[in-house]
């Protein structure tokens, strides 16, 4: 009643107007900060979420303080190694009865001796035909290397017993066995830089080969 008899005058319902617009924009503003706020809540509780379950899973899979580079580069290779040894072990095994393996470093270096007589024809400088399969199967082994790698095969005969120790210096029949097998070797594909022969003081009817695992750069710096 007062208000009709007294009505304000137009500035004053002018700055209520303005009052009432501050305040609509202020309750709108709060309103969307609120609304951000529960937004980002969630999509943080989502990703804390995520982070655990990847954190769990790979803890499960990675021991803690493992370098997936120091698995790569050694335990990757020891390995590789370790598979090739127990196929070659398994080649001998089968084509040798009298062959004996030895693992001198696992995964980098085995051994095998075994009597001249079961390699090469007796008398002979002449690798015997029922061993060819078997050095088909040691060339496939040689040239199945996984990146990386490399396998090396060396093989050293027997020079004989000698008082002074020394190789012999003219042609023998170990030093023309050790070319029969070479030859062999390589014309079934073994790679000629992994492939050694060679002859040493010893009985002469015996045969030693060593099968190396090697770094795939080792051959590259040694030239």
């Amino acid at each position: 009643m007062n208000d009709i008899l007294h009505p304000a005058p137009p500035e004053q319902d002018g700055q209520r107007g303005t009052v009432f617009v501050f305040l609509s924009l202020f309750v709108l503003v709060l309103a969307f900060f609120i609304v951000l706020v529960s937004i980002s809540t969630v999509e943080a509780t989502k990703s804390k979420a995520v982070m655990q379950s990847l954190t769990s899973t790979f803890q499960a899979m990675v021991p803690a303080g493992a370098e997936p580079s120091d698995f790569t580069a050694k335990e990757g290779e020891i390995l590789g190694g370790s598979a090739f040894q127990e196929k070659i072990t398994g080649l001998f095994a089968t084509a040798f009865q009298v062959a004996k393996v030895e693992i001198v470093k696992p995964g980098r270096l085995m051994q095998v001796e075994m009597p001249a007589g079961a390699l090469f024809a007796d008398r002979e400088a002449r690798v015997r035909p029922t061993a060819h399969p078997f050095l088909d199967r040691v060339v496939a082994a040689l040239g199945a290397r996984p990146p990386g790698l490399r396998f090396d095969m060396e093989l050293v005969i027997g020079a004989g017993r000698s008082p002074d120790r020394m190789l012999p210096v003219d042609q023998s029949l170990e030093m023309a066995r050790a070319g029969a097998f070479a030859r062999e070797m390589l014309t079934r594909g073994a790679p000629p830089a992994n492939l050694s022969i060679g002859l040493q003081p010893g009985g002469a009817d015996a045969v030693t080969i060593r099968f190396y695992v090697r770094p795939g750069d080792e051959g590259r710096q040694a030239q």
